[in-house]
């Protein structure tokens, strides 16, 4: 199975929530993919004090539950300080570190055990500050946590890809990444939303700017290159989303779009390597 984090990308209000979560649920319905349904109870890294950052905490937790109650499907969120890990894992399916908090030790160790409690996952998100290689420290402190714990490290962690900042506004996705991390013994996703995004390139330098046009193109190549799963957002209309609308990609379109991918990955899988043994 595919593993497919799709959503919104924050938590606007229940009603349109509980309207993606259906409507996803419904196009992924019969195909080869693990789907958690993604959005955020709060975005603690916007760029301006003036932007939507969601319900919060309590509030937005609340509205996952009835999600999960009422839709029937796995969660994925973020958590932003260690304090929040348990919170999250009591109720969600993967529990996400941010790209910007991916370095702190004390959000990865709190996620780890409190994914070990709860029988859950952990995301990840490398940093766009990190080179694929550097991704190892992180796996090893993940896996301190696991072998104190006395389990293995299995398919419990899972890295996503972002790109890496080139200049100030355009990030660049170097496709060896996703053969370099696997290295580590982890699953590698593709986060094909936030590859394309242009922080402050809208607005006046007061929101994040994206370039939509490219994420079908990076998607496939990303497939095509390694990547053992997706993460996207997506939108009923993408030009209203309260946060990163400018690279949401339309709710309409996912099933379809998802579909393409598997089939890219099924051909790649059945193609030998020309130079195997070199």
């Amino acid at each position: 199975m595919v593993p497919l984090i799709v959503g919104l990308c924050v938590i606007e209000d229940e009603g349109i929530v509980l309207e993606t979560a259906q409507e996803l649920k419904k196009q992924l319905q019969g195909l080869p993919v693990q789907f958690y349904f993604k959005a955020s109870f709060d975005k603690a890294n916007r760029t301006s004090l003036e932007s939507f950052r969601g319900p919060g905490l309590i509030e937005g937790l609340k509205i996952l539950d009835r999600v999960k109650t009422k839709v029937g499907v796995a969660l994925c969120t973020d958590f932003h300080t260690p304090d929040q890990a348990v919170l999250v894992a009591e109720l969600v399916d993967v529990l996400q570190v941010p790209a910007f908090l991916c370095r702190q030790t004390d959000m990865i160790v709190s996620g780890a055990k409190a994914a070990l409690k709860f029988q859950r996952k952990l995301n990840i998100k490398k940093g766009q500050f990190l080179s694929p290689k550097s991704v190892k420290n992180i796996v090893e402190k993940v896996r301190t946590v696991l072998h104190h714990e006395e389990s293995a490290l299995g398919d419990f962690l899972c890295i996503t890809e972002r790109g890496v900042s080139f200049g100030y506004n355009d990030l660049v996705v170097d496709m060896t990444s996703f053969q370099c991390i696997k290295e580590f013994g982890v699953s590698v996703i593709y986060d094909v939303t936030h590859s394309i995004q242009v922080p402050g390139g809208a607005l006046g330098g007061k929101a994040t700017g994206g370039k939509r046009e490219y994420l079908e193109v990076l998607a496939r190549a990303a497939v095509a290159a390694g990547a053992d799963g997706i993460f996207m957002e997506c939108h009923p209309n993408p030009p209203l989303a309260k946060s990163d609308g400018p690279n949401a990609f339309y709710l309409e379109h996912v099933g379809a779009f998802v579909k393409q991918l598997l089939e890219i990955k099924s051909l790649v899988g059945t193609l030998p390597r020309v130079t195997e043994g070199y």
